[in-house]
């Protein structure tokens, strides 16, 4: 390290003061490596609601709390109060450790006393819920009891919930999923085959937790007809103590068949949830409630005796209006009594939703008899009652219209036994049509698919584009009322399902901890004109994608939670059709853009952004079936159309951040799967295509890995269930350290490019000669965020020097480059993106000019820069479809890269800016 001239003393110390921020000393080696000391307690934590309201009508909620190393041991109890300093029931377990063993995340569940405002949470003895959640397995029965209902649930046959009971009235039961399987797709887009039906049938019940405060209870399976068993699903069940509803989190994992050019096929053309609900009451106390646009309400009753031609008086119709039981027909007007059965009885209730713009509602009385239009509207809710004075059934499903096609059916509610069902892919829309989008256009060697590449931007390859193994989550809701809820109670049921809430954590909590990239970022600071406009910008970029989704109507089952890569200007769109500047599928890490964003603010529109994403990028963007699995998709057209399967897009870095803030289990399933993805290289050479030698086989004892998205993707799986202490946490444990080692150990370190990989080893064998392949991509997928969690676990400076090393030369002049290795490192680009690593460089090594560089570089190299026009022009017809704004100028590349940049040069040499 060269030393600091007297003329940067000024820049030297705003550096020293960064660095002093983060506990690391300039130029002291031993200081650099020494852990934290542990300390002697920590500070309450104060918890709040993402949105006001708090936990509202939900069951409960889960957040993940950071701690400092050292702070707390395994087995720590934790309490918590609300403002006034009562005791709120808390259940508590561990999410992650620290390598000495001390907690590093721990989870903590909240169910209805809850309340709406803040809590604060602390070391010491938990309050035990005045109704503790219970569960209990007895013969194929798994019961849960909240205390308000009783939840009896299948370990066979096909009813997931075989009961749900509160008091001692049945609420409804046998809730099972239902598919329905067309065999034949009409490519002339008139009408539909014939279908089949396919109900559930489960394979495995397992009792995740079970209580005091939260139970969960996971069921696997596939739907079934006959001999056939497909679309293998996986639901949780979660309830709290107290609570009068549950919560399902529900995936599936399409395993069917689409050739692409054959119109025959496993096309889904209803996929739903479907419970029996039975009806006791009389007709005329029977009640639907049907969610509209916002707080919207249908209000109805299977018969209705309101706006008759005979009066039953007043008071019985406002009755009836609000939900509440009749007085007995004796004492109504008798010419309305006498006549009851004249008055229509309405079974039937059907909404739809099949695009984001618009959903209709029609009924009819009964099966065999037509409909009549009931309403509709622009985007309804997803939400559902049926029930009457004796009880009734709340449902509902979250993100309802943005996932489209969805649908409620409730069927048979003037019989004994009605039928709800939420409808996650709607029958009344097209058959669920995955295959792949062109005929290949003659791409049938290497060569002509390269060609492809350089028109399109499309890496084709014959067989590639399948949808098998893809997966996708959908959360509902459902309450066992006791009777008709009353409006307001149903509007707070509806809020819960159109915004799950969440509890969180600080980010002030998050930065003292040092997680997630520790130093990375920090708290938004416009203290200079400098750092508000960089403020700003980061402002008007999470804005713009935000308003982008609803202009561009990103949206749709498959779809939703997504962005476009890049725009057109010359068509005023972003080239959703064009090759493989369409779907974005986390390239160069814009899922870490957001999370950054969010972690520094604690803005919950942010975070919603990014837990859409989250649940997208991790099911649909990936494979979880197959002889993929363990793989994602690069971007493309279609979710999984291009025939780059890589570990970059499976990157577990892209869902730690969720997981940890949250303890959602289902994003914990996907990462403990990635722990073997070292063994997807013996599957597929990602460099089939321009590898020299046409003969090459992978050898298990020699895989060829990159030390940038290969290896970043590989050593998140590994230290995330080290962290996690998962079932193959020692297994992990030591491929982190011993790639770290070996990366090391590289003639050139990470400047070496890859290494040849052995999989009973987890090493990577030292090359016998010095190589220089520097790729621009290696660092842009979560590399240095992984490296700077690395480095401030491990004490490894081997390691430490290899990657400054990198960081040093990465944007260095070539001459610089070539008197280090003796080559320059060629042509490279995203040199903005890359002044973070600058930036990190410099406060880890107190290297000045590094700082000054880190500015330079994202000031004055590609990306953004402060002349752009950083705002955005407002479009319409003819121009485009709708009327909207665009920024032509942005792109996600640019935007990730510039996000990142932007929040972690601040956190690290912010005040060594120019």
């Amino acid at each position: 390290m060269s030393p600091i001239p007297r003329r940067s003393l000024l820049k030297a110390a705003a550096v020293a003061g960064a660095a002093a921020q983060f506990g690391w000393a300039l130029g002291d080696k031993e200081a650099q490596a020494a852990p934290a000391a542990p300390a002697a307690g920590a500070e309450p934590v104060t918890l709040g609601w993402l949105e006001d309201g708090g936990l509202g009508a939900a069951p409960g909620s889960t957040v993940g709390v950071p701690w400092p190393k050292g702070v707390y041991q395994h087995g720590q109890e934790f309490a918590l109060t609300d403002a006034d300093g009562g005791q709120v029931p808390v259940q508590t377990w561990p999410l992650a450790q620290w390598p000495d063993g001390s907690l590093k995340w721990t989870a903590h569940a909240v169910g209805p006393g809850a309340g709406t405002g803040k809590l604060t949470l602390t070391a010491g003895k938990a309050a035990a819920p005045e109704k503790r959640v219970t569960v209990s397995t007895k013969g194929g029965t798994v019961t849960v009891d909240t205390g308000v209902l009783v939840a009896e649930l299948g370990k066979s046959g096909s009813a997931l919930v075989r009961s749900v009971t509160r008091g001692a009235t049945e609420i409804a039961r046998d809730g099972r999923l239902v598919l329905l399987r067309q065999g034949e797709i009409d490519d002339g887009d008139r009408g539909s085959a014939a279908y089949e039906r396919f109900e559930s049938v489960i394979e495995e019940t397992k009792v995740e937790q079970d209580g005091p405060v939260r139970a969960v209870v996971r069921i696997d399976g596939r739907h079934r007809r006959g001999r056939r068993s497909w679309l293998p699903f996986s639901v949780r069940l979660s309830f709290h103590a107290g609570a009068d509803s549950f919560r399902m989190v529900h995936t599936i994992t399409f395993d069917g068949t689409q050739e692409p050019g054959k119109a025959t096929g496993d096309f889904i053309r209803g996929l739903g949830v479907r419970f029996t609900v039975p009806m006791r009451d009389a007709a005329y106390d029977r009640h639907i409630r049907i969610g509209g646009e916002d707080t919207g309400l249908l209000r109805e009753a299977v018969q209705g005796i309101t706006g008759l031609r005979r009066d039953p008086g007043a008071a019985v119709q406002a009755a009836q209006f609000a939900g509440e039981r009749l007085p007995d027909p004796a004492t109504w007007d008798q010419r309305v009594t006498t006549r009851l059965q004249y008055i229509p009885r309405w079974g039937d209730y059907t909404l739809s939703q099949l695009s984001a713009d618009g959903f209709t509602l029609r009924k009819r009385t009964m099966k065999g008899h037509g409909w009549i239009g009931a309403g509709g509207g622009r985007r309804a809710g997803g939400f559902g009652y049926l029930g009457g004075p004796s009880g009734g059934f709340s449902f509902g499903l979250r993100d309802f219209w943005e996932k489209h096609p969805a649908g409620l059916d409730i069927r048979g509610a003037q019989t004994d036994e009605a039928e709800v069902t939420l409808w996650l892919w709607s029958p009344e829309a097209q058959p669920m049509d995955l295959r792949f989008y062109h005929d290949g256009m003659g791409q049938d060697t290497y060569a002509e698919q390269l060609e492809g590449l350089n028109i399109s931007y499309e890496d084709y390859e014959p067989g590639f584009g399948t949808p098998y193994g893809i997966a996708r989550t959908s959360e509902l809701l459902f309450w066992a009322n006791d009777a008709t809820p009353a409006p307001e109670t149903l509007t707070r049921q509806m809020r819960a399902v159109r915004v799950l809430p969440q509890l969180a954590a600080p980010p002030e909590q998050l930065i003292k901890a040092r997680v997630l990239g520790p130093g990375l970022y920090s708290k938004p600071d416009r203290s200079t004109p400098a750092k508000a406009r960089i403020e700003d910008h980061l402002d008007f970029l999470f804005t713009y994608y935000k308003d982008q989704v609803e202009t561009r109507r990103w949206y749709g089952f498959w779809d939703y939670g997504d962005v476009m890569h890049s725009y057109d200007a010359v068509r005023h769109q972003w080239r959703y059709d064009v090759g493989g500047y369409a779907w974005d599928n986390s390239e160069l890490s814009p899922d870490l853009w957001l999370w950054f964003a969010y972690l520094r603010s604690g803005r919950a529109d942010i975070f919603r952004f990014a837990e859409t994403m989250t649940r997208h990028t991790g099911e649909v963007d990936v494979y979880h079936l197959g002889k993929w699995a363990g793989l994602g998709t690069r971007h493309g057209v279609q979710h999984y159309a291009d025939s780059a399967k890589q570990q970059r897009i499976a990157n577990t870095t892209y869902r730690r951040y969720y997981y940890f803030l949250t303890g959602d289990e289902r994003v914990g399933d996907l990462m403990h799967a990635a722990v073997d993805s070292d063994e997807t290289f013996l599957v597929l050479d990602p460099q089939r295509k321009v590898r020299p030698d046409p003969d090459y086989r992978p050898d298990p004892h020699a895989l060829s890995i990159g030390f940038g998205t290969d290896w970043s993707g590989l050593v998140s799986a590994w230290l995330t269930e080290w962290e996690r202490r998962g079932p193959q946490w020692e297994k992990a444990r030591d491929r982190v350290r011993s790639t770290m080692e070996t990366i090391a150990a590289q003639p050139n370190g990470f400047v070496q490019g890859s290494g040849l990989y052995a999989l009973d080893t987890g090493r990577f064998a030292v090359a016998d000669r010095p190589v220089v392949a520097v790729s621009h991509l290696s660092a842009v997928f979560g590399l240095n965020e992984l490296c700077a969690e690395l480095i401030d676990l491990l004490d490894m400076p081997e390691f430490e020097e290899a990657y400054y090393d990198y960081c040093r030369y990465f944007n260095a002049t070539k001459a610089e480059q070539k008197a280090r290795y003796g080559s320059d490192f060629g042509s490279l680009l995203l040199f903005q993106g890359h002044s973070r690593l600058d930036a990190y460089a410099a406060v880890r090594t107190g290297d000045a000019k590094l700082a000054a560089r880190a500015w330079e570089k994202f000031y004055k190299s590609d990306g953004y820069t402060e002349a752009a026009p950083w705002k955005t022009e407002r479009t319409g017809g003819p121009l485009t479809l709708v009327a909207g704004a665009e920024a032509a100028w942005v792109s996600t590349n640019d935007t990730a890269l510039y996000g990142l940049a932007a929040i972690e040069n601040l956190a690290l040499i912010g005040d060594a800016m120019p």
